[in-house]
């Protein structure tokens, strides 16, 4: 796919986010496998549950373009994947992995964050209203998942470490 205009450029970030959103919900149980804490597995539960919703919206708003909900491989997501396995292959304190696995999810989720701005911003200016809406509900929440994971590692988990 050209991208030749912005409405090109929307459609072809909503394809990566869906991409990601898609990954995400495979990485997470995973993740979750690996804390050790038991408030830091609830919030990847959590979020993962709330990841299922955002690839829903993300569905939605393709459907409100009249568009295919197809994702589209996410060259940040799969490095962000790759250095997740990495890092946790080296850990075997579990105080130390879970804080590493606190750090990887706000990797990932600053990437989300940074992603759904634009695409609110992009959504608004090209007259997707409900799109903007939709996505802009995802945005919060992700912003809430990284503030609850802050307060985590702030409070607990470092130390811990």
């Amino acid at each position: 796919m050209t991208i030749e205009t912005l409405d090109d450029l929307f459609l072809h970030t909503l394809k990566d986010v869906l991409y990601t959103e898609r990954k995400i919900l495979k990485v997470l149980p995973k993740m979750e496998r690996k804390a050790t804490d038991p408030k830091l597995k609830a919030a990847l539960s959590s979020h993962c549950d709330e990841t299922e919703t955002h690839v829903i919206r993300l569905e939605e708003v393709f459907k409100g373009l009249g568009k295919a909900a197809r994702g589209a491989k996410c060259d940040a997501m799969v490095g962000l994947i790759d250095e997740a396995d990495g890092l946790t292959a080296e850990i075997d304190d579990t105080g130390t992995m879970d804080a590493a696995l606190i750090s990887l999810a706000q990797a990932v989720e600053h990437y989300e964050i940074a992603r759904y701005g634009t695409l609110v911003a992009w959504a608004k200016q090209l007259g997707y209203p409900q799109a903007a809406d939709l996505l802009n509900e995802t945005l919060k929440e992700e912003c809430g998942a990284d503030k609850a994971l802050s307060q985590l590692a702030e409070e607990r988990l470092n130390a811990a470490a």
